[in-house]
């Protein structure tokens, strides 16, 4: 991932990470105060995520390391198992945490929690949720554009799993403030513990659905996702332009990390060239593949004889556009 790339996202990682650590101690604190059932399931949210930052951040570090012998198509796939943990430490620590102590709380005779403390606290956290929101929806906005989709299905799709993560973490942080708030409204206008304890139910079961969603996406990039149709057109069209290369009769693309790509392809070169010269010729085209900066790793051969050549679409996205992604 290129350099101004890789800035954007760990900048955000970041910028979520230090208000992840200010919400949670000032949620933590509340929740002592208060005894509110819905805010200890947002103090646990809250060091969820912060932990779970922690392993963004270091997906970011890994999965940028160059390739070497031990690893031909480079360290990419540490970002989605670095992403993997994290959604596996929202789902126990977050969920799993929340959803417990809402149960555990239904039966229970809470006394009156300090209203205004724990209305003033979700206000904060909204505010510094909100900030981290901004900027991962800046930053998937700005990608979706590029590559012509709408931002929530570039999110979903997109094969950058610590963007994802992290904007998926703050969408449920915010729902989760408007739950916690609502549990809290109506113990304070009812007397009645269970709409707080039913707060830190649904904030559980929402940050389970959400985790289930990341450690599925995060699966599918590490089991092998193969690149889109887009993707797909744009390495044909790359193909297609080298002077060395007349047809294309096969190509696979498979993700090997963020934004990168591992290449199969069959082709059909240019004249009838001797079997060394051929040889040289497939390495040409795999060098040039290899520089740009979305193929990690590319693998030419020779087309089987009578195999048909793949037609580019009538209109198509330049390659940036299309594996942006």
């Amino acid at each position: 991932m290129p350099r101004s790339k890789r800035s954007s996202s760990l900048f955000t990682v970041m910028l979520a990470f230090a208000a992840n650590i200010l919400v949670a101690i000032a949620k933590t604190f509340a929740a002592i105060l208060t005894g509110s059932a819905s805010l200890v399931a947002e103090a646990a949210h809250s060091w969820a995520d912060a932990g779970n930052e922690v392993f963004l951040i270091q997906a970011e570090r890994s999965a940028v390391r160059p390739r070497d012998a031990s690893h031909p198509g480079g360290y990419g796939r540490d970002a989605y198992v670095w992403s993997l943990f994290a959604a596996v430490g929202l789902f126990t620590a977050g969920a799993v945490v929340s959803i417990m102590h809402g149960v555990q709380a239904l039966g229970s005779e809470e006394a009156d929690s300090d209203y205004l403390v724990g209305y003033l606290v979700l206000a904060a956290a909204f505010v510094f949720e909100g900030i981290s929101f901004i900027q991962s929806y800046r930053q998937a906005h700005a990608k979706a554009e590029s590559s012509g989709t709408g931002t929530f299905e570039h999110v979903f799709s997109t094969s950058n799993p610590t963007l994802r993560a992290v904007f998926a973490e703050d969408s449920a942080a915010l729902v989760g403030l408007v739950i916690a708030f609502l549990g809290l409204l109506l113990h304070e206008l009812t007397g009645n513990p269970f709409w707080d304890a039913l707060g830190s139910i649904l904030v559980g079961v929402l940050l389970a659905i959400v985790a289930v969603v990341l450690i599925e996406r995060n699966r599918r990039f590490l089991v092998g996702q193969p690149g889109s149709d887009r993707a797909s057109e744009a390495a044909l069209g790359a193909l297609l332009a080298h002077p060395e290369v007349e047809t294309v009769t096969y190509l696979h693309l498979e993700y090997v990390g963020p934004e990168r790509f591992y290449l199969v392809a069959a082709v059909d070169l240019v004249g009838n060239d001797r079997e060394s010269d051929v040889a040289a010729d497939l390495q040409a085209v795999e060098a040039s593949l290899e520089e740009s900066e979305w193929i990690t790793e590319a693998v030419i051969t020779l087309s089987r004889p009578g195999a048909a050549p793949l037609r580019p679409a009538a209109s198509g996205s330049g390659p940036e556009a299309a594996v942006r992604s």
